[in-house]
């Protein structure tokens, strides 16, 4: 037998969810092609002051509810919730500087077979002492559609431009939209703990659950989509992207739906709202903010301010009616 869920699985059940609404992310996709540029620098500054109002204004207060329920360890417990929060942000951090480091030894090589493509060819034709370079020996998927057997072997006139195509796909993307969806992939988690916990209680209470959560998922869909096109993602992608994390959700209610204990349940997770706000905290002030400080347009920036505190208004709207 389950018991009713500890007052922190209770909590998470009000907490946004970052499921994807279909026609939430079809909409934005047709107007961010369709306007460009500045249209989704307001949408990343939206996504900025989404992201600050959820951490100070719903993660970090249900945070701090579930240590004073702790009782007499209150300080303590303060001080590992802070803690938990700067792991978060130096955690992700250190994965941005791995991946950095990463990515420059794969620009560097990838720069180096461009060049031996280049090497190819001549005037647009492959050069006559590059043969075996270009006999199906780049690393790159080629088309054969030129093939032919001359002396026994099989050439394979490379397509060079669909080669620097994917060289260009490959430096595209930056780190940012990963660990937005690293971050994402946790807090989801925490969404299925709350619905599993919430239909632990009753059928009625985890209905109400699941439709304060779908009304707050629209704020941080739109964050999301934005920090994701920003990043490089191309607008599909991106959905598929969103969907694919939402996947998550469903293993943190089976965690949920079976544990034997709801105690150490929410003592095991407690440790995930503060972690997710400092990975929350590091992509909005580092990853995104920066870039939109850049903007040499007055009136722009007035705007972008405008859709950043827009953002931080409507995430406090959606807590405080959902209280």
């Amino acid at each position: 037998m389950h018991g009713p869920p500890l007052k922190f699985v209770n909590d998470l059940s009000e907490h946004p969810v970052q499921n994807p609404n279909s026609e939430t992310i079809f909409c934005l996709m047709q107007t961010v092609v369709r306007s460009g540029g500045k249209f989704l620098r307001l949408l990343l500054s939206f996504a900025v002051g989404g992201l600050l109002g959820d951490v100070f204004l719903h993660l970090l207060p249900e945070a701090w509810n579930h240590i004073e329920s702790l009782g007499p360890e209150m300080h303590s417990k303060h001080l590992t919730l802070g803690l938990w929060v700067l792991l978060g942000m130096f955690s992700f951090v250190i994965l941005e500087i791995m991946f950095a480091a990463s990515q420059e030894r794969k620009e560097v090589q990838l720069n180096n077979n461009t060049q031996s493509i280049d090497k190819c060819f001549q005037n647009g034709k492959e050069a006559s002492n590059s043969r075996f370079l270009c006999n199906g020996n780049s690393p790159y998927h080629e088309t054969h559609s030129n093939s032919h057997q001359k002396n026994g072997i099989i050439n394979h006139s490379a397509n060079k431009p669909h080669a620097l195509n994917e060289i260009e796909v490959l430096q595209t993307i930056h780190i940012t939209g990963y660990l937005n969806l690293m971050a994402n992939s946790i807090d989801n988690f925490t969404h299925g703990l709350a619905v599993a916990g919430s239909f632990l209680v009753g059928i009625k209470m985890g209905m109400l659950t699941t439709f304060a959560i779908l009304i707050h998922e629209i704020p941080h869909e739109i964050g999301d989509f934005a920090i994701l096109l920003k990043s490089g993602f191309n607008p599909w992608n991106a959905a598929k992207a969103q969907v694919s994390t939402a996947t998550i959700g469903i293993l943190g209610a089976v965690v949920a739906l079976s544990s034997d204990s709801a105690d150490k349940l929410g003592s095991c997770t407690s440790w995930i709202l503060p972690f997710t706000s400092g990975g929350f905290l590091n992509i909005a002030l580092v990853n995104v903010l920066p870039d939109l400080l850049k903007e040499k347009d007055p009136w722009e920036s007035v705007k972008q301010m405008l859709c950043l505190c827009g953002g931080i208004g409507v995430m406090a709207l959606v807590n405080v009616f959902s209280h």
